[in-house]
């Protein structure tokens, strides 16, 4: 989950410092904002369980992570848009009402098509509810609590980064109701409707002055392009890699480009496009841009290959796959912590390259022990690689997002935090996509029991080379990035809190 949209201008004055509201209001926002992120890493616990009851198949399983990144990607920057124009109250509760219906739809999804539409409608509600979180928190509290906000945020993301895959989890082991993994969607449906009642009286309303105009084109070239280039890549494997399907592929590249150039006139004509192509002329953001699509990618292929591999080809439930992803969630929050602190203010740049060295390392580790051990493999084995990559992922997350932005305008900061999100989802969907080549690919059609377990130990091994490329070429990006973050230049306060909260955010990410 990303925080990712901040109000356009500065002039808007946050509610009297004296209005106890305005926590009660932080409250609802930071509770939706933890729905979402548990959603997010309580479904690829239950994969396995989704699969074997309803007959999933591997392009279905896929596309119930992939379709709602690529929504909520997609509709991110629409969204902080909308709320501007509209007024972020009436968004974030259209929002938070909509993700818990769809949340509804797919917990009594009726067969896996019906999930995968319900997963993609709960990430376009998402794009909606998510944006506004950030951009009522600026509205509502003025500029001297403004840290502690971001504090508690941080505290909250890192609490959902570890407790989403242990719900996940129990609620999977528990069974309730003989309703094997639907009460991992169910369980947004009381918190939802408390946050649509609360939010409506609680919450302040608030809309940006000037704010800037839909770009609707801009978000359908987007997704059309996306969907040409994903799409082929989950149903390749399973159709036999058709003449269409690399077609499609090209043709993903030819709407890409078509994008820049509507992109480029409509900043000419009106100032408002969907991507501030301007931006990319600032070395530091077009290098990070490149660094978050690119780690995307990797963290897509890794978590979902992860979690087939322990539970279905290591045959290990899903409380004990659950319980053996803390060390690597606790190792993340501890790393991201001192790199923010501590480290990157002394050493800039080189803490970030090491992290990507590090996780890189993380993997490598895990490749030899996969190998090294088989089905046999123990949770206190893998807890060494899951710790270093922990390690690793902390020192890039947290500081990565002041990097890209410290050469950035702070006038342009609000758009430049929108699009770096965006487009971390967006390879997120990419990687998701690519699970097609570097595990299943691999894989024979019919396997045996007695085959399936060594299979999945070569397949996930042959994903993890892939994942130690991607943290390669993410080493190689970084040079692009500042040796150390520049303050931002002068300009409108609002955007660097939003920075800043970002930074918060991201310092608990898993």
């Amino acid at each position: 989950m990303t925080f990712s949209h901040t109000p356009d201008t500065p002039q808007e004055q946050p509610a009297a410092g004296g209005d106890r509201r305005r926590w009660f209001a932080l409250a609802i926002v930071m509770t939706a904002a933890f729905m979402d992120l548990v959603d997010v890493t309580i479904v690829n616990i239950a994969i396995p369980s989704i699969q074997r009851n309803e007959g999933a198949t591997f392009s279905q399983i896929q596309w119930i992570t992939a379709g709602y990144a690529l929504a909520f990607a997609a509709g991110l920057i629409t969204g902080g848009r909308l709320g501007d124009i509209h007024g972020r109250k009436r968004l974030f509760l259209v929002g938070i009402a909509g993700f818990t219906l769809a949340s509804a739809l797919c917990g009594f999804a009726a067969n896996p098509e019906m999930l995968v539409a319900s997963r993609i409608l709960q990430g376009a509600m998402a794009a909606l509810m998510v944006p506004q979180v950030l951009s009522i928190v600026h509205a509502t509290f003025p500029a001297h609590e403004r840290g502690k906000v971001f504090g508690l945020f941080g505290a909250i993301v890192g609490l959902g980064a570890v407790s989403g895959p242990l719900l996940g989890a129990l609620l999977t082991e528990w069974n309730l109701f003989g309703l094997e993994w639907r009460p991992i969607f169910l369980i947004n449906l009381p918190v939802g409707i408390a946050g649509l009642i609360l939010g409506s009286r609680f919450i302040t309303e608030s809309k940006a002055p000037r704010a800037l105009k839909l770009d609707l084109v801009g978000v359908a070239l987007v997704t059309l392009g996306l969907l040409m280039l994903i799409y082929p890549l989950t149903r390749g494997e399973d159709l036999g890699w058709p003449l269409w399907g690399y077609v499609s592929m090209g043709g993903a590249f030819v709407v890409l480009a078509v994008l820049v150039a509507y992109e480029r006139r409509k900043s000419a004509r009106d100032g408002s496009p969907l991507v501030e192509l301007s931006l990319f002329k600032v070395k530091s953001f077009a290098a990070g841009i490149a660094v978050q699509t690119v780690f995307g990618v990797g963290l897509g292929i890794f978590f979902l290959v992860w979690t087939l591999y322990m539970q279905v080809g290591l045959g290990w439930s899903a409380l004990r796959s659950g319980l053996t992803g803390v060390p690597f969630s606790i190792a993340v929050s501890t790393a991201a912590g001192l790199s923010v602190q501590k480290l990157v203010p002394r050493f800039g740049r080189k803490v970030l390259q090491a992290g990507a060295l590090v996780m890189a390392a993380g993997v490598l580790v895990y490749i030899w022990e996969a190998g090294r051990y088989g089905s046999g493999i123990t949770s206190w084995q893998m807890a060494l690689p899951l710790v270093v990559m922990g390690l690793g992922m902390g020192l890039i997350v947290a500081p990565l997002t002041d990097a890209v932005l410290s050469q950035v305008p702070r006038e342009h900061a609000g758009a430049a935090s929108g699009l770096i999100n965006t487009v971390q989802q967006m390879g997120n969907a990419l990687g998701l996509g690519l699970v097609s080549v570097a595990f299943f690919g691999t894989m024979d059609d019919h396997l045996t029991r007695a085959a399936l377990g060594p299979a999945y130990a070569d397949a996930f091994q042959n994903a993890l080379i892939w994942v130690a490329a991607v943290m390669g070429v993410i080493f190689l990006l970084m040079f692009a990035l500042p040796k150390r973050p520049a303050q931002h230049v002068e300009g409108a306060e609002g955007p660097k809190d939003a920075a800043e909260g970002e930074t918060a955010q991201k310092a608990a990410l898993v």
